[in-house]
Parts: C-alpha cells; sequence; structure tokens
C-alpha cells in the first residue's frame, strides 16, 4: 500500500470528539498526533504546524495525543500470539510492560503497564487481552516468562517456548519502545504511570498503522 494511502487511513482513524473549542484546523491536530506518535519530537512536531502558520506549545500537541484516546483495533483473530513483557523506567521507577504482537503482521494488539511482574497481573492481562481479540485458537510464544507461562496455563490457552523466530516480532516493539521513551535509557521523564500507559496505547495504534 502507498505510504500516503496508509497516512489518509491512520489519520481518518484519529478521533477528535474530545475537541470544543480549538482554533487548529482539525487536519492539522491530526497530523501533529500521528507526526509526534511516528517519531517526530514535541518540538518538532510544533515547528511542522509553524509552517502551516498556526503557533502552538508542546504541551498542547501533548494534551492532544492523550485526549485522542487511541489504542489498537480489537477483534483481531491471529494464528499466533507473541507475549513479552519488559522493564520501563519511570522517574527511577521500575515499572513493567507486557505487551501481545500478532508475529505475521507484527501489529501490536495491547499493551499494559505495570508496578511489577506477578501471577496476578500476566493473568489479568492475558484476560484483557482474551476479551479485546479472539486469541483462544491461537498458539503463544513465550520466551520463558514463568509468570505469561502460568497465565496461558491457567487460561487453557495453548503456548510454546521460543526464543527467536517468530517471536522477534515482540522484540522488534520492544526496541523501539525503548528507543522512543529515551535516547539513553528506557525511561520517561516526569511522567506518571497513567500518563505512560495512555502512551504506549497510542504508539500502538500508530505503530500499526504504520507498518
Amino acid at each position: 500500500m502507498p505510504e500516503n494511502a496508509r497516512l489518509s487511513g491512520s489519520l481518518a482513524q484519529i478521533e477528535l470528539g474530545f475537541v470544543e473549542r480549538e482554533a487548529t484546523p482539525r487536519l492539522l491536530m491530526k497530523l501533529s498526533i500521528q507526526l509526534h506518535l511516528a517519531g517526530l519530537s514535541l518540538s518538532n512536531t510544533v515547528s511542522i504546524l509553524d509552517i502551516f502558520g498556526v503557533e502552538r506549545a508542546r504541551s498542547t500537541v501533548h494534551n492532544w495525543v492523550h485526549k485522542a484516546d487511541l489504542q489498537p483495533t480489537a477483534g483481531q483473530q491471529p494464528d499466533q500470539v507473541a507475549v513479552d513483557e519488559t522493564m520501563i523506567r519511570l522517574n527511577n521507577e521500575q515499572y513493567w510492560l507486557y505487551a501481545a504482537v500478532d508475529p505475521e503482521t507484527n501489529e501490536l494488539l495491547y499493551t499494559k503497564l505495570e508496578p511489577t511482574r506477578t501471577n496476578v497481573l500476566a493473568h489479568a492481562f492475558v484476560r484483557e487481552l482474551r476479551e479485546k481479540h479472539t486469541v483462544d485458537d491461537a498458539v503463544f510464544l513465550i520466551d520463558g516468562a514463568t509468570p505469561l507461562q502460568t497465565a496461558c496455563r491457567r487460561h487453557g490457552l495453548e503456548f510454546r517456548y521460543e526464543k527467536h523466530g517468530d517471536r522477534n516480532s515482540v522484540e522488534r516493539v520492544f526496541r523501539e519502545v525503548k528507543r522512543r521513551t529515551s535516547s539513553f535509557a528506557n525511561c520517561f521523564s516526569h511522567a506518571s504511570a497513567e500518563t505512560a500507559d495512555e502512551w504506549l496505547r497510542s504508539f500502538a495504534f500508530a505503530w500499526n498503522q504504520l507498518i
């Protein structure tokens, strides 16, 4: 699919129902949201708006991204699901990002940020994944994460240990998340856990549109 067609499609999926009074043209708001989620810094995104004669603060674009409440489309039916967890730092505190990826398409199916890693939280993550997508007949690919293996057993889901192969998709996503959250360490600066969780869902939406 041509890049401009994918961009137009992703812009169309960004809902701006939160907007009541906003002087910025809606197309430019959607473009700003998409550009930032695709990798452009807030400063550079604001510079793009300047080209169109629109002056906005970085905090304004930041608020647009979070108020849009973007997340991956529900109702997918993958044959395999690569699941994993990785550590994210928020203001020097340790959190865990759980993620599920369709290895055939590299699309993010679901993400969730938690303050720790336990069997209970892994169970909740898998339960919520099952609520959002049809995955009961899928094979789950897990890289030695004991809580996720336990969760799959508890839900009666088929899984297998796989360190590379089709699991490379989720590793690729994690690498990009860590690159985006900080250029020096996988840490969000001055962000609350709720804000970071919202950003990660928005990132998943943008990732699915652009891969």
